[in-house]
């Protein structure tokens, strides 16, 4: 078995200078994640009912919670309905806040629109809310929440943003559970007036 300088086996020294290579890239991905304090992205999508909105006019008029669904990954995300609902049922609490919810619905160009559609099937959207189409991952993409596997679309994430586009709140769930609950955003919202 031949060794390098360390005296290590050669396999085993390319197998730990590849994990090592693996946790520098893993944080520097980490790196680049939105989090508390910094400037939110610009950005402008289309809402189901087809209205152009942009987050730096949203912004304008108080906190926006910016909430990235997994959108469709080949069905209608069980979790995703649920947290949508939650929210919905907190729609007052968030409209006394002076806060509005942006629903992000990402996903391939192809059908998106009927596929949102769908998503929101029997429910109404209150005006301080949206449910807004992310073709091809453009938003996704630029928040660097692509999940890039199979059936996947992007990692379930919600962001208070202030009228500045500062993040004041951030959390991103690497698996689909883990989503952030409407007390908890609306503790975020609050404590920020």
């Amino acid at each position: 078995m031949s060794t390098n300088a360390g005296g290590l086996p050669r396999t085993i020294a390319s197998m730990v200078t590849l994990m090592a290579m693996m946790s520098v890239t893993a944080t520097a991905a980490e790196e680049i994640l939105p989090k508390v304090g910094d400037t939110a992205t610009d950005f402008e999508l289309t809402s189901v009912a087809g209205e152009k909105v942009r987050l730096s006019e949203a912004a304008k008029n108080g906190p926006v919670v910016l909430i990235v669904l997994r959108g469709f990954p080949g069905y209608q995300c069980p979790i995703c309905n649920r947290q949508v609902g939650q929210f919905l049922a907190a729609a007052d609490k968030f409209k006394l806040a002076g806060a509005s919810v942006v629903f992000v619905y990402p996903g391939p160009s192809k059908n998106l629109g009927e596929r949102a559609k769908e998503f929101l099937k029997d429910q109404t959207i209150p005006p301080h809310f949206q449910l807004l189409m992310d073709p091809d991952y453009s938003l996704v993409n630029s928040y660097h929440l692509r999940w890039d596997a199979p059936r996947e679309t992007a990692y379930p994430s919600t962001f208070v943003i202030r009228k500045d586009r500062r993040i004041t709140f951030a959390k991103i769930s690497r698996e689909h559970g883990g989503r952030t609950s409407v007390d908890e955003v609306l503790k975020s919202v609050n404590e920020g007036k």
